[in-house]
């Protein structure tokens, strides 16, 4: 899956599935901007998008990668965002929408806070980067990858808006997919189990109770076992590619089986 000259944008690339993403995508030779608020940890990202072996041959490498700043839960970020990422790359051929954050909460205790600030990183800013994406991804016939989870076709307790706003992407998913297609821009989404990543700790989970999550997981995954960030970016990879050509609206599940499995 040669992705040779390829421009992409990932966003939420300081870390997890994002970072993971960009890795994947700049080892098939693409340019990536690499979108997300820690400057440090999108060094280390670009830092090892130069370093890529099939980078390595090639002495201007560092230039194959940047770093873009920003905060997506805020809208003049976002239109910076996407300018400087276009301004670098030159136009833009695939957007991967990884940034997302998990508040755990019911009905009783979610706070309309909290609530608006998942629906504004999870969904909004997934809409927003689209529109701004459009005209760039119309002009290269690109595509979309989004970063869904297993909790968008599925509810779980105490996670209400997570699940909402996952829900809400994969259909935001299906309905740019009909919408883009007389542009020749395709739109897909990939939904995760649960994968080893800072998610669940930057949403409040202690140490102790993450190591007890990930335990009883391997029972709640028909596989036996949580998934890695890598093996998501791989399903993430996959559609970005040429070799994805004549798919469309698809919301995969890379989870061990989890979507299928009872709710216990």
């Amino acid at each position: 899956m040669s992705l040779s000259g390829k421009r992409a944008v990932v966003t939420g690339g300081s870390s997890g599935i994002g970072r993971a993403c960009a890795l994947a995508l700049g080892e098939r030779g693409a340019r990536v901007a690499v979108v997300g608020r820690r400057r440090d940890e999108l060094d280390a990202t670009v830092g090892r998008l130069a370093a890529l072996k099939n980078l390595s041959a090639d002495p201007s490498r560092e230039a194959r990668a940047r770093a873009v700043v920003a905060d997506l839960a805020d809208e003049r970020e976002r239109e910076r965002c996407v300018q400087e990422a276009v301004a670098f790359l030159g136009g833009l051929d695939i957007l991967v929408n990884a940034a997302g954050i998990l508040e755990g909460g019911s009905i009783e205790s979610t706070t309309v806070a909290q609530w608006d600030r998942t629906m504004e990183i999870n969904l909004r800013a997934i809409f927003h980067l689209t529109r701004l994406a459009l005209p760039h991804l119309a002009a290269a016939k690109g595509n979309i990858v989004n970063l869904s989870s297993v909790a968008g076709p599925r509810a779980y307790p105490n996670l209400l808006a997570y699940c909402v706003s996952k829900a809400a992407v994969d259909q935001l998913t299906r309905c740019l997919s009909l919408e883009l297609a007389p542009k020749g821009i395709r739109v897909n989404a990939v939904n995760p189990g649960v994968v080893v990543t800072g998610l669940h700790r930057t949403g409040g989970m202690g140490e102790a109770d993450y190591a007890a999550f990930l335990e009883r997981c391997k029972t709640t995954h028909p596989l036996g076992r949580v998934g890695s960030a890598e093996e998501v970016a791989a399903s993430v990879l996959f559609l970005a590619s040429p070799e994805a050509g004549w798919i469309t609206g698809v919301t995969l599940s890379v989870d061990g089986g989890r979507a299928n499995a009872s709710a216990r």
